[in-house]
């Protein structure tokens, strides 16, 4: 195929814009001369902030166990405006054995939540091994995000818990250089499908010219959205990026309609935080599908400050090149592009441990261990999945071999796993959550008849 089938593994693209595109588009024309270029002045304000606070040694809380375990965390503090909280250390390869438990003050009142617990299992969610990725030396290890709303005070407790078959005489430890981080979002994003201003060359930053660029031939530079195909002009796109129907054959492809995509720009990524080379792998032979553990205390109208935050704790907080996830779904079911290089793309992500090349990533904006995932959007990741799989001929419904880059198998181990997959499936997590886990198979059979297989 063209363009999004060109690039080999691990390669990094520092022009954006020399890229070559990835299919003709039907119903969504690229640029026109006229729109900004790569070289304008910056005119785009940086959104958000992080605040870094050390934790440190409490008084011991007897309702939570014995004297002698140490916990770490801060009595309650006012703090500038946040919306989302994590808790990294020093050592990506260490985990945090134990429990995290926050607290928070909604901004401009006096009431507090009760305590939240942070899922502390999210090493799985990372670049592999050995890759210029993960040896940046910036990169930390770090919970899950927490999404708690607009607040401006926090109080936080880490506990740690022994490891089964410990020394029962040794106490249990925490990793060192442990850190909450609050972070703000920043101001909204432009509404859904809004007409941006690209008309003169100051509108974007070349950062985002240049992750828009990727996306060229599917929406104008600088568009919010990419919007919808129907099957027929997905199939018609396919077989012109295969060289045409001669070269294509007579059978038509197995490929879902494109789905609308919330672009970078739509929910209001701030370019300039992310490495600025994009990096590819070969092909995408599986998805795997996520939750975000983020919780679910977030209406369909905020998942862009979601996005955001999670997109700066992901690179900020945890040392990530990009947001970690090649997409998300939010609640009501709709489709965000995620790491930045190209949505048609084989974009190497860091989302699951071991199996980040040659497949995309998809995480639900959400919690789902025990809470149900909306219709909406498990059919968002079937309609996402048979156009994404689509591309390059990946049936729904059947098995990949997948080389293991190291993690739950051994590095160079072939192993063989659903083209739909659950994180679960791919190293010891509970993600993408049990009840989310549980819909994948009629995902699987959804995705593969959008495909019309």
């Amino acid at each position: 195929m063209r363009g999004f089938l060109a690039s080999s593994i691990g390669v990094t693209c520092a022009a954006a814009l020399a890229l070559p595109l990835t299919l003709p588009a039907s119903g969504a024309r690229a640029a026109t001369p006229g729109a900004p270029s790569a070289a304008g002045p910056a005119t785009e304000a940086v959104p958000g902030s992080t605040q870094s606070l050390p934790l440190v040694p409490l008084a011991s809380d007897r309702s939570l166990g014995p004297a002698e375990v140490s916990e770490q965390g801060l009595a309650q503090r006012d703090v500038r405006r946040f919306s989302l909280v994590g808790v990294v250390w020093n050592d990506p390869d260490a985990e945090l054995l134990g429990t995290v438990q926050v607290r928070t003050r909604a901004t401009g009142t006096r009431t507090w939540s009760g305590w939240q617990h942070v899922e502390t299992h999210n090493h799985e969610h990372a670049a592999d091994l050995d890759t210029a990725e993960r040896g940046t030396g910036t990169v930390r290890g770090s919970t899950a995000p927490l999404w708690v709303g607009a607040s401006d005070g926090v109080e936080i407790r880490v506990r740690p818990e022994r490891p089964q078959g410990a020394d029962r005489a040794a106490p249990p430890q925490l990793p060192e250089g442990l850190r909450i981080e609050l972070v703000d979002p920043g101001d909204e994003a432009p509404p859904q499908g809004a007409k941006l201003d690209v008309g003169h060359a100051g509108a974007l930053t070349a950062e985002s010219a240049a992750s828009s660029a990727v996306n060229a031939d599917l929406a104008p530079i600088g568009a919010a959205v990419i919007p919808e195909l129907t099957k027929r002009q997905s199939e018609d796109d396919l077989i012109a990026a295969r060289g045409g129907p001669e070269a294509a054959g007579k059978a038509r492809p197995h490929i879902g309609p494109r789905p609308r995509i919330v672009t970078r720009k739509g929910w209001g990524a701030d370019e300039r935080l992310r490495e600025k080379n994009f990096a590819y792998t070969k092909t995408v032979k599986a998805a795997f599908v996520h939750h975000s553990a983020s919780g679910n205390n977030y209406r369909c109208s905020q998942a862009p400050s979601v996005l955001r935050s999670i997109y700066r704790y992901h690179v900020k907080s945890s040392g990530w090149r990009d947001f970690g996830y090649n997409f998300a779904i939010d609640k009501c079911g709709t489709i965000y592009e995620g790491r930045a290089g190209g949505v048609a793309k084989p974009v190497l992500g860091a989302h699951t441990l071991g199996f980040n090349t040659n497949t995309t990533g998809i995480a639900v904006l959400g919690t789902y261990s025990t809470t149900a995932p909306p219709k909406a959007a498990v059919k968002a990741v079937a309609k996402l999945t048979a156009w994404k799989l689509g591309l390059y001929g990946a049936n729904p419904r059947g098995t990949t071999v997948l080389t293991s880059g190291g993690g739950k198998y051994k590095k160079g181990k072939k192993v063989r796993l659903h083209v739909i997959s659950g994180h679960r499936d791919g190293f010891a997590t509970e993600c993408p959550g049990n009840r989310l886990y549980k819909k994948l198979g009629s995902t699987r059979t959804s995705s593969a008849k959008l495909q019309g297989r």
